[in-house]
């Protein structure tokens, strides 16, 4: 919302500079944006006024032209299409310092003498275009300084507003705000009902009261559209944001800035019988104001006439049709003014790519009680402006479906509880009463029944006015106590691994913790997870986020993209959170199971660049990360084991089980995805659940035996297909309590052993926690593996 700070002190004007304006703004949750001048600095510029005009006698596009500042008259050559004898325009003066630091100096053009420039309103800094000079009215002061004539020593102030406070998207909301908060009268805009002097007048059939149920509409005669608007109209809406068009979109836009109403002028003569408010047909074909053709949904509501074959005149509450428009030809208008219901238009112009000012406001919400002023308001300016005579209103309502005032109880003791001191029930009464609320004592100075106005739709709660409260007491002035209350102890009982423990570990390797969307491009997540079909989302934010992940993996390969496409060369990401997979299972609520994971990649050197030279990660690298995270739960009950992934290289490619069950994968990214997102064939990646990595086991206490361990070192030879983790199974299962150990410290393929074979080295601890073991004992137990290993695997012990 932009506006300029003349214009809100003409409706409310406390004591104040800008500065603080500024603040009490901000402070009153209407964060100020910006804050910047109403026009660029220059000096030396004055109205004039062209006295003699003459062809340049060396150049046909030039005129000779005697300006006067009031006081004297000089020579000025000038080259604008519409200069011309008696206009009225900015003189810039020998002297003069333009915006960009220009020096209007005297000069020679084509041999003629030239004592200043006439300006247009693009080199004051005033608009974008050039487009001859700045025509000003007839009644302009000759000779009066040009800033002080427009005011432009002027801020424009923008705020950005939440989307519940909707009634401050006007001047005359920012100015209820302000006066609140400096104990200031609001002067009112004059708004007088505008008689009407003809009978003409377009019946309105409200086919869908819910999506409108108030809609206002007058036809206007005799309007002249090629009527120049007012500098003064023009100037506040440039500083508004807004371009001048014709004076009727003029008077619409002046209206929807000053007090929040949408307005929408149709040409008369283009309008079919009357007017009907209703649901779109399916297919229907509506082509808007800025030559967009849209196919409409049957969900859209529309302004349509009331014919036979009824067409579209307009996209309610968002922009209208192109055939009914007003144009340089419009003598005659019919003028609506309509309260539409926000849950009708929310939405509807983002989904045909359209966003306007009036769709801004109706989604959000407009007050349902303006309408008559806003109407009567519009009618009385563009008779002034274009003339015209005017009709009756005519107004169709619903009573039924407009939103009722929120009537809301506000005790004392809730005041105190949430802000955390006790207001006098003066000062709530006093505060409630500024904001234009309707308040009667329930039970004097404990209780208060409070009727919240029109304009404030977002007062729904008990806590909605405590709030109203804290905002315009001062939330400064608020005080800051510690809460009551003892600490608890950690309730996360002690064999859970904490989610924060797992992801400090990965930290501790060097990981950096991303956060990605939940929501994905469809495309990458089909290449990255054909097995799922995931679920779509009924209004995404935009194309590229269309469906619910199902797995992580798709947002950190995004990141990681991002990254080496900006010259990242050693990248280790992990993300924590949810993946969402569409169930038929009957235990699982709303058939989307919502699954925590953890996921990670890693790409580029093993170690940061160092004298020793570069090493590039491999599986093991992975590998040894995720071992990272298992031995701090419960590590002997994972394994891991040859496998499949869609995302993943087959060849490199691991699966992790916990008790036999499948927890996740990890391994090297697959060359023909690597291909398709322009990612590096070097990258690896894991993605785990996180519910069987924090089950851990609980700690307990176990002494230290004084006896002694004995080791015996095992060569076996076996066929190099067969993982090593399955030998070191058979190995523990065959021995009882006394194998305290057992680890691979070698492994060997080459000519001796024979072609696909391979020869692991077992390293075996013994150790009895009560007694000093006999080499009988050990070797017993050395005959039971190898005999096992022989049987199980065909394993052959080397000499």
């Amino acid at each position: 919302m932009r506006f300029n700070e003349a214009w809100l002190r003409e409706w409310v004007n406390p004591a104040i500079d800008t500065e603080t304006l500024v603040q009490q703004l901000t402070m009153a949750g209407l964060e100020v944006d910006a804050v910047e001048p109403a026009a660029p600095a220059f000096t030396g510029v004055v109205v004039g006024q062209v006295e003699s005009c003459e062809p340049h006698p060396d150049a046909d596009k030039l005129s000779v032209c005697q300006v006067t500042n009031g006081t004297d008259t000089v020579q000025v050559v000038c080259g604008a299409s519409n200069v011309r004898v008696g206009l009225k325009m900015p003189f810039a003066q020998v002297g003069a310092v333009l915006p960009g630091d220009f020096k209007i100096k005297k000069a020679k053009l084509r041999g003629q003498e030239s004592n200043g420039m006439l300006c247009g309103a693009s080199e004051l800094g005033l608009e974008d275009l050039i487009d001859g000079l700045m025509e000003l009215p007839e009644d302009a002061p000759v000779g009066t300084d040009f800033r002080d004539y427009l005011s432009l020593d002027d801020t424009v102030i923008e705020v950005d507003l939440t989307p519940n406070r909707a009634d401050c998207l006007s001047l005359r909301g920012i100015a209820r705000e302000v006066g609140v908060m400096n104990q200031t009268a609001l002067t009112e805009a004059s708004i007088s009902k505008v008689a009407p002097v003809i009978d003409d007048s377009l019946t309105v059939t409200l086919a869908d009261s819910a999506g409108c149920p108030r809609y206002l509409g007058r036809v206007i005669k005799g309007v002249d559209v090629n009527a120049a608007t007012p500098l003064w109209m023009v100037e506040r809406l440039r500083r508004a944001g807004l371009r001048t068009i014709d004076p009727i979109v003029d008077v619409t836009n002046y209206v929807l800035v000053e007090l929040g109403q949408p307005l929408h002028a149709f040409d008369l003569a283009k309008l079919n019988g009357g007017i009907t408010v209703r649901k779109a047909k399916a297919e229907e074909k509506l082509t808007t104001l800025d030559d967009q053709e849209l196919t409409l949904r049957d969900d859209t509501l529309v302004i349509a006439d009331d014919t036979d074959d009824s067409t579209a005149l307009a996209l309610a509450g968002v922009m209208g049709g192109k055939p009914s428009s007003v144009t340089t030809d419009t003598q005659d208008i019919f003028l609506e003014c309509a309260f539409f219901a926000p849950l009708a238009i929310a939405g509807k112009a983002r989904s045909y790519g359209l966003h306007t000012d009036s769709s801004h406001r109706f989604e959000r919400g407009v007050d349902p009680q303006l309408q008559n002023d806003a109407i009567e308001y519009a009618t009385a300016l563009i008779q002034k402006i274009a003339g015209g005579q005017a009709g009756p209103v005519t107004e169709t309502a619903d009573e039924a479906q407009l939103p009722k005032q929120a009537e809301l109880t506000l005790r004392a003791e809730r005041i105190e509880g949430l802000l955390g001191m006790a207001l006098p029930s003066q000062q709530v009464e006093d505060i409630l009463s500024r904001l234009g609320m309707d308040i009667s004592a329930k039970d004097e100075g404990e209780e208060w029944r409070v009727l919240a106005p029109s304009w404030r739709f977002d007062m729904a709660i008990e806590q909605d006015l405590i709030e109203e409260l804290a905002r315009i007491y001062g939330y400064e002035k608020l005080p800051s106590r510690v809460p009551a209350g003892s600490p608890s102890g950690d309730t996360v009982p002690e064999h859970i691994v904490a989610l924060r423990r797992l992801a400090d570990t990965l930290m501790d390797r060097g990981y950096q913790e991303a956060i990605t969307y939940t929501f994905v491009e469809p495309g990458l997540l089909a290449k990255v997870e054909p097995r799922v079909e995931p679920l779509p989302l009924l209004n995404p934010i935009s194309m590229d986020l269309g469906v619910m992940r199902t797995t992580l993996l798709a947002g950190l390969f995004s990141t990681a993209r991002h990254n080496l496409n900006r010259q990242a060369d050693r990248l280790r990401l992990f993300e924590t959170g949810l993946r969402f997979v569409p169930t038929d299972a009957a235990d699982v609520e709303g058939g989307l199971a919502q699954t925590p994971m953890i996921a990670g990649l890693l790409y580029g050197s093993a170690q940061p660049q160092n004298w020793e030279g570069k090493r590039p990660v491999d599986f093991f690298d992975l590998k040894g990360d995720v071992e990272a995270l298992l031995a701090l739960s419960d590590a002997d009950a994972f394994s891991f084991e040859p496998a499949e992934h869609p995302a993943l290289h087959p060849g490199q490619t691991a699966a992790l089980k916990r008790d036999g069950e499948i927890v996740g994968y990890l391994g090297r990214i697959h060359p023909r995805l690597a291909a398709d997102l322009d990612l590096p064939g070097q990258l690896y990646a894991f993605e785990l659940a996180q519910a069987p990595l924090q089950q851990g086991v609980l700690p307990s206490f176990q002494s230290v035996s004084d006896q002694p361990r004995m080791r015996r070192d095992l060569a076996f030879v076996v066929e190099d297909s067969i993982p090593a983790g399955e030998l070191i199974a058979a190995v523990r299962s065959t021995c009882d309590e006394r194998l305290t150990g057992v680890n691979i410290f070698d492994i060997y393929q080459g000519d001796s052993i024979g072609e696909n074979r391979k020869s692991l080295a077992l390293g075996l601890t013994f150790q009895d926690r009560s007694r000093t073991l006999k080499d009988q004992e050990v070797n017993d137990l050395v005959d039971a593996v190898v005999s096992q290993l022989k049987q199980q695997f065909n394993a052959i012990l080397r000499d």
